[in-house]
């Protein structure tokens, strides 16, 4: 073994081959969300190639690069089920938006009308950089402006090119001139970039709830099922919300096209007959914790509570940076302090125990539930042996975080990105010592100010 700093150790990993790399973390405090595992203190992590391989006290690793993680706490990455890459570049252009509508009018009928592929390569490379810096090891790009094949290859490039475990969820846009090329274009998309099972990104078929706001062809139903079964790709479906969606949920269930492939995203105002069906068939939740109550859709509370009642785990996102927080920290927190004040508040004056969530679930929703959510439950999400290593080195001794008392609660309650030391995603370094890798920031910068002001000189014009 070879015990060096950090900078000689990224120096070693990179000097030999991704496949016969082997790095051994030491002496750290290891959150696995893995139900066996628990949280294991002072102990070791083995990555060797893309892979976790050992966890445990005093491992012993031959000629591993060794990096002391004394005084940190190790933890898989977060996985983000839901987030519309593509609008980076407007990110809080509208932070106080009143409602979806105001939403849906400035930003999807009028700013991506005008968006072209390189306008989505940026914003798409902006979000999924954010998200690792962030500890955001997967992320579930729900690509909903497919104007053309040539805007679908964008969002897949930068996704490619940040190296993040990315899902591309693709969707044609809700206004505007396109192609009308999707769905057909996933077969496409599908034979030029993932054509493999063993890669780090994967494709879904992206969809609405109703056809309340764009038409019946980008609404979810039996013949988008069938094209998603074709292809054998999940399905992620937004905008699931109130009594209409309730009521298509029902009849998805009559004609057998929920299930685990299926993601519905927010599941905000639902009937219990609607959860009742989900929870039957299985199918994943993914809630939006900030979006759902900072711009108000539907109840404007996010549905823990009625997923848990029907035994659905749900994974967390991000949804839109135009309004939103861009980490998982922030929806953690969000839904952690929501779900606790409503329990309290509905046993107050009636003698009966608080149901509460605890910082355990919402860490969980945002690692092994998100995966699991996004159809990638063996690969991640858990610091099991055999997973990719997807994981984040945490610094516990922080001036934010010491002294580590309980390290759920740290990584919850107390950590933000500038505690992230590390992060590995398929054991490649993709933030070390602190900094995001091979990122030439101020080159990123001009293309996105350059991308920004394309898009509101074209859209004011």
């Amino acid at each position: 073994m070879t015990h060096v700093n950090a900078t000689a150790a990224l120096e070693q990993l990179r000097r030999r081959p991704a496949d016969e790399r082997r790095i051994l973390f030491t002496g750290a405090t290891v959150v696995t969300m893995d139900a066996d595992l628990g949280v294991l203190p002072n102990a070791d992590l083995l990555v060797e190639g893309d892979t976790i391989t050992a966890v445990g006290p005093g491992l012993e690793a031959g000629d591993a690069v060794v990096v002391d993680a004394t005084g940190t706490v190790l933890s898989p990455g977060f996985v983000d089920t839901h987030r519309h890459a593509w609008e980076a570049q407007l990110r809080r252009i509208m932070p106080d938006v009143d409602d979806l509508g105001a939403y849906v009018m400035s930003t999807l009928a009028g700013y991506a009308t005008v968006y072209r592929p390189q306008d989505m390569y940026t914003g798409t490379k902006l979000a999924a950089l954010t998200a690792i810096d962030s500890g955001i090891t997967t992320m579930l790009d729900f690509s909903h402006n497919s104007r053309t094949p040539e805007h679908s290859d964008a969002a897949v490039e930068a996704l490619r090119d940040t190296g993040i475990r990315g899902v591309h969820a693709s969707m044609g846009p809700h206004f505007g001139d396109w192609d009308k090329q999707w769905p057909g274009d996933l077969t496409r998309l599908r034979e030029k970039y993932f054509n493999s099972d063993d890669q780090l990104l994967t494709l879904r078929l992206a969809t609405l709830a109703t056809d309340e706001v764009a038409g019946p062809a980008l609404a979810y139903g039996p013949e988008l099922a069938r094209v998603a079964k074709d292809l054998g790709i999940g399905v992620s479906v937004d905008a699931v919300f109130g009594t209409a969606s309730s009521e298509v949920i029902l009849s998805w269930a009559k004609d057998g096209i929920l299930g685990s492939d299926v993601t519905l995203i927010h599941a905000t105002g639902l009937t219990p007959e609607a959860w009742k069906a989900m929870g039957e068939s299985g199918t994943t939740v993914a809630l939006a914790p900030t979006s759902d109550a900072q711009i108000g859709l539907e109840t404007a509370i996010p549905a823990v509570d009625e997923a848990l009642s029907v035994g659905i785990r749900p994974g967390l996102s991000i949804d839109v940076e135009v309004a939103l927080a861009s980490d998982m920290f922030t929806q953690m927190r969000a839904l952690h302090a929501i779900q606790r004040m409503r329990a309290v508040n509905a046993a107050h004056g009636t003698g009966r125990q608080p149901v509460r969530i605890t910082t355990h679930d919402v860490l969980d929703f945002a690692t092994l539930q998100g995966a699991r959510t996004n159809g990638l439950a063996g690969v991640t999400g858990s610091l099991t042996p055999g997973k990719k290593a997807d994981l984040l080195v945490i610094q516990a001794e922080d001036l934010n975080n010491m002294p580590l008392n309980d390290p759920i609660g740290t990584l919850v309650l107390g950590s933000d990105a500038r505690n992230i030391s590390t992060v590995l995603i398929n054991g490649e370094p993709r933030k070390w010592d602190g900094q995001v890798l091979d990122v030439d920031l101020p080159a990123l910068r001009s293309e996105v100010h350059a991308s920004r002001e394309y898009v509101l000189n074209t859209h004011a014009a």
